[in-house]
């Protein structure tokens, strides 16, 4: 019988495969290492090839697709409920192919090598901030152990910190004195290396058209711009502006029991380095949005007005920006600020 959908467990090097016919049936039950699945799915006859949507999932999709099947990319979490019994790799392909079947199931799109290019340079410029933030913090520490105390800020303890080293008085030991020299050295290059990460995303920004209208936006700028691009494409598997948000996990969570609804905070659900981002952007621009005399403007005063925490106004802002941002790559325009604040 001919397979349906294959249910692909990827591994590193070895890869559980199950194959269903259309009514649903395991017809195959195979073990590959990653050149023979591929030789394999290449001589196959078209079908849906299920996968869950981890590390590897979108080269080995873009190799299947290439072969002519259609590739179906899950996230694990709604996967988990397919799998019977005791847990291991067949069992997991089993549910994979299961879960694929599912009308009502959720699919990933696949990312193409450029998305994932730029995903990869968000995710090292991340990791370069969060060392440099780690010195920062383990320089204010050994000084403010010998008295040495700084004022808040990056900048403001940058310049301090110069000076205190110009400086040459008798605060630290040669000891310290060189480790802390090292320390600022080490500094440097992650600024330079941050700084070189944030020029190629200028440079991106420039070039693609989408990236373009999206730093048409308030609150939404090189960084926001290319995460976006890069984690939804063209923004088509939304088929609302809302669907954006919640995916985002920038909407409240709800509670519903006997008719009564309640709200509770964000679910904080999706990716966490893009809502970051769009919270980060909506406080950035909230001062100068609230101030204006547009419909989103408005809308912020009218918050504000209410008594509404500022934080839960900037929250609310970052999802609107979310919003704005789906109706800006689904239709093409760059954002008119003049256009009113629904966005379905």
């Amino acid at each position: 019988m001919q397979i349906s959908i294959l249910g692909v467990d990827i591994g590193k090097n070895s890869f559980s495969v199950v194959g269903v016919d259309g009514q649903g049936a395991v017809i195959l039950r195979r073990t590959m290492r990653r050149q023979t699945l591929i030789d394999f799915v290449e001589k196959l006859p078209r079908c849906v090839i299920a996968m869950e949507a981890c590390c590897g999932a979108h080269h080995l999709g873009r190799l299947f697709a290439a072969a002519g099947h259609e590739v179906r990319l899950m996230s694990p979490e709604y996967v988990r409920p397919y799998v019977k019994a005791q847990k291991n790799d067949d069992r997991d392909a089993e549910g994979i192919a299961e879960a694929a079947s599912r009308p009502t199931m959720r699919f990933v799109d696949l990312k193409s090598q450029e998305q994932l290019d730029i995903q990869t340079l968000h995710r090292v410029r991340s990791r370069l901030v969060a060392e440099r933030t780690t010195l920062i913090n383990q320089l204010r520490a050994i000084l403010l152990e010998r008295g040495v105390v700084f004022p808040a800020g990056r900048v403001k303890f940058e310049s301090a910190l110069d000076d205190l080293i110009a400086g040459g008085n008798d605060v630290l030991s040669p000891r310290i004195r060189s480790l802390i020299l090292g320390l600022r050295d080490e500094w440097r290059r992650l600024d330079q290396k941050i700084e070189t990460l944030n020029t190629e995303f200028v440079a991106l920004a420039k070039q693609n058209s989408a990236m373009r209208r999206l730093t048409s936006i308030p609150g939404i700028g090189v960084l926001n711009a290319t995460a976006l691009v890069a984690a939804i494409g063209d923004a088509g598997s939304f088929q609302h502006a809302r669907d954006l948000g919640a995916w985002l996990g920038l909407v409240p969570r709800q509670f519903t029991t006997g008719g009564k609804a309640r709200l509770l905070g964000i679910t904080k659900r999706g990716n966490t380095y893009l809502r970051t981002l769009l919270v980060h952007g909506a406080r950035a621009a909230m001062h100068t949005l609230s101030q204006s005399d547009t419909p989103i403007g408005q809308w912020l005063r009218a918050m504000l007005s209410r008594g509404v925490a500022r934080n839960v106004v900037i929250v609310a802002l970052a999802n609107k920006l979310a919003r704005i941002a789906w109706a800006v790559l689904r239709k093409g325009l760059p954002y008119e600020r003049s256009y009113g604040v629904a966005v379905n």
